[in-house]
């Protein structure tokens, strides 16, 4: 009964994420703001207040593929938010200078977040083998192995909360400031920052608990 209710927790929390993200796009795309300015315009606006002119702008493919790439220095918003005019595309545009500035500033999260990027990639791609290897060898010192590079993996989950919180910040205050959206649009943006930001507390929920998993099946090894 106890794994049937982790199986349901791993499945439902991302789904769940990830459908009141795309409902609160949604809602959130249709309605504009005071300064009707396009995704590319609130990020280029944003970015030149900063300082930031060596930072580009560019459009990319998809739909909510929007990212900061901080090794080119481009903000690369999906076709809906690059030209879309609404309180949704303006807050996503928004966030990813918040990427930006934080990167510009040295932000000690994001530069631990990048350090841990080759670790957490073959951490996540290597742990799962290294802990059936494990577990059908019945060595435990491989599955230990394989819990200690899924920790990686888990500990780069736990860094990107801050990072995007603080991005989210970021991003509210940069708006209002920059005269982007009134005191009395913050609600709208804040509703698709706070919708976006709940996809990776749900993705560290569902590390922890995996983790966890990992770490009791562990205990279970050395008792037999």
């Amino acid at each position: 009964m106890e794994f049937l209710i982790y199986f349901a927790l791993i499945l439902i929390i991302p789904i769940w994420a990830q459908s009141k993200v795309k409902k609160t796009y949604k809602k959130y795309s249709k309605e504009p703001i005071s300064s009707a300015m396009s995704g590319a315009e609130v990020a280029r606006k944003i970015l030149d207040d900063n300082g930031l002119y060596n930072v580009a702008v560019e459009e990319v493919r998809g739909h909510l593929t929007d990212h900061y790439d901080p090794r080119s220095k481009v903000i690369r918003l999906s076709s809906d938010n690059f030209h879309g005019r609404s309180a949704a595309g303006a807050a996503v545009a928004a966030h990813e200078v918040g990427h930006a500035i934080q990167d510009a500033q040295d932000y000690a999260f994001l530069k631990f977040r990048s350090a841990l990027v080759p670790v957490a990639s073959f951490g996540s791609n290597a742990s799962i083998f290294l802990i059936i290897g494990g577990l059908l060898l019945n060595m435990t010192g491989l599955y230990l192995a394989g819990v200690v590079f899924f920790t990686a993996a888990v500990l780069f989950q736990l860094v990107t909360l801050p990072v995007e919180f603080d991005a989210s910040n970021r991003a509210m205050g940069q708006m209002v400031s920059s005269g982007i959206i009134r005191n009395d649009e913050e609600r709208k943006t804040k509703k698709v920052l706070n919708a976006a930001a709940m996809t990776y507390v749900a993705a560290a929920i569902v590390a922890l608990l995996e983790l966890l998993r990992f770490v009791l099946m562990f205990t279970g090894m050395g008792e037999e």
